[in-house]
């Protein structure tokens, strides 16, 4: 299957993951934030400017992707973003973002599963701190947890996300120098990702400063 985008490195491929994977090579690490029914995708609410235009409804928010389990083999290790809501086998092992400005109606926290054994682990990371990044993907992550997650394994050269969305791993990946694989169902998000992959890789360290 022709790449939609593929450039140093980073490939995008844009279709249903199910069909593409099989014609893949198994990377080293799948890290992904599938939709696992967060509600927000689907109700078009207003943000805090009541009178701002609501987000589209996205029909895919809260359908269960009974094929995780499958997915998952694509990579030697596999970090699930809501894999507390798939039937994934038990792990002791947990990556775990804690929010510290979370609204009182929304969770303090959101939980990874991870396909190795360890201690569970947890990165604080306000959703404040995303808004500069913001392309316009409903359930967005900051690409700092991203990066987070990459870094628990140092020698996972290749990186796949098979629920793209808007790239953020692959943005992740490319700034760490790592290779990396995207699959998206939408074509919008698609074109999204390219466009902020082909920015100037910027260094992480002076815009934290």
């Amino acid at each position: 299957m022709k790449p939609y985008y593929e450039h140093a490195g980073i490939t995008i491929y844009h279709g249903d993951c199910r069909e593409i994977l099989p014609g893949l090579p198994k990377c080293d690490l799948l890290l992904t934030d599938p939709p696992y029914g967060a509600g927000y995708a689907a109700n078009p609410i207003l943000g805090k400017n009541r009178a701002s235009k609501p987000h589209e409804a996205k029909e895919w928010d809260g359908a269960p992707v009974a094929e995780m389990g499958e997915i998952i083999k694509s990579a030697s290790y596999a970090v699930v973003w809501g894999g507390n809501y798939y039937d994934l086998p038990p792990s002791r092992c947990w990556l775990i973002w804690y929010k510290p400005d979370s609204l009182p109606s929304m969770a303090d926290l959101e939980m990874a599963w991870v396909s190795r054994d360890g201690n569970a682990k947890h990165f604080s990371w306000t959703t404040a701190a995303t808004n500069p990044e913001r392309v316009g993907h409903p359930t967005q992550k900051p690409e700092a947890v991203m990066r987070w997650c990459i870094s628990h394994f140092p020698n996972a050269e290749t990186i796949l996300d098979p629920f793209m969305g808007s790239g953020t791993t692959l943005v992740a990946a490319k700034n760490l120098g790592r290779k990396a694989i995207g699959i998206e169902i939408e074509e919008r998000y698609c074109e999204i990702a390219a466009k902020r992959l082909s920015q100037e890789v910027f260094n992480f360290e002076e815009r934290s400063a």
